[in-house]
């Protein structure tokens, strides 16, 4: 008895969708690989999780056979797979990777690397480059050392007024404790002297 019919439909459970996205994606992978190797055609295959967003993809030969797949679609429907928006942003990647390309060759070359292909005018301007750079972090260096020092001078400043705050505080404190031992010895001192009350003298009452 052969299995029943299943419904083509949005499955809701979703650990079961996960699993039967697994399974199909195996499934339609293989697939494209039999093709191409039974009936030597071209496939290209790209599967996007829609939970995941990861990408599965498959290509029947290299790079350039996916692009060759992809000017075919072109060709034969009229349709392109990405607009004008997205050959403007590829045309700068383009533009930015011979730039990068440039100052890295630029970078050898003010290294003193692979100089030996240049002429005459190119080492000249290659030496001019040099010697201004040279110019810029001389002067960047005086800069920083002088920072450096206007710095230390500001610290020492410093260091030199909170030397007399204390200096003068500690000779105020020391003011003050001399007038208060003053004040004590001279309290002590009229102690020492005040009259007493005269007693009556006991021998006359006898």
């Amino acid at each position: 008895m052969g299995r029943g019919k299943i419904e083509i439909k949005r499955i809701e459970n979703s650990s079961n969708r996960q699993v039967t996205y697994s399974k199909r994606r195996n499934g339609i992978i293989k697939k494209a690989k039999e093709i191409t190797v039974l009936c030597d055609a071209k496939v290209s295959l790209i599967i996007i999780n829609p939970s995941s967003g990861k990408m599965s993809e498959y290509c029947s030969g290299s790079q350039d056979t996916l692009l060759e797949i992809l000017s075919r679609y072109h060709s034969q429907t009229g349709l392109r797979l990405w607009d004008t928006k997205h050959e403007i942003l590829s045309n700068e990647l383009d533009r930015i990777k011979k730039e990068n390309d440039s100052m890295q060759v630029h970078l050898r070359h003010l290294n003193g690397e692979d100089i030996t292909s240049m002429n005459h005018i190119e080492l000249g301007d290659l030496e001019k480059s040099l010697e201004d750079g040279l110019t810029a972090v001389r002067d960047k260096k005086t800069e920083v050392a002088q920072r450096h020092r206007d710095s230390y001078k500001a610290v020492e400043d410093e260091h030199d007024r909170l030397n007399y705050e204390l200096h003068k505080q500690t000779i105020k404190t020391e003011d003050n404790n001399l007038r208060d031992i003053e004040y004590q010895q001279r309290m002590s001192h009229m102690s020492f002297f005040r009259v007493q009350p005269i007693q009556p003298n006991l021998h006359h009452d006898r």
